[in-house]
């Protein structure tokens, strides 16, 4: 099962910041979308859209846990590439970061 059969996603960022939220469809999953979604796991995955022979690039994640709205919200330092707008990448905002990570498998 991909992780957009149970949530959807909200973006953003900001210089070389992007924040993106995982939002239940139904309260209850939101547990379960704690349990598969560490930020060591959110981190090991979005590493993998940088080949190694790229200019490095160091991730922070770090989850925030948001229960009353049944969502997390990883905000991911470092992945911009200096900001949007000085990025050299194809398309490195926040939304395409966000439909990349509900493509995952839990």
């Amino acid at each position: 099962m991909k992780l957009r059969q149970l949530a959807h996603s909200r973006t953003g960022d900001k210089g070389d910041t992007s924040n993106i939220s995982v939002i239940a469809y139904r309260p209850d999953d939101y547990p379960r979308l704690c349990a598969a979604l560490s930020e060591a796991r959110v981190q090991a995955y979005l590493e993998k859209l940088f080949p190694k022979e790229a200019v490095p690039v160091r991730l922070r994640v770090r989850r925030y846990e948001l229960p009353r709205v049944h969502a997390l919200n990883f905000v991911v330092a470092g992945v911009l590439r200096g900001g949007v707008t000085r990025s050299l990448a194809l398309d490195a905002h926040g939304k395409t970061l966000g439909s990349i990570l509900l493509d995952l498998d839990l």
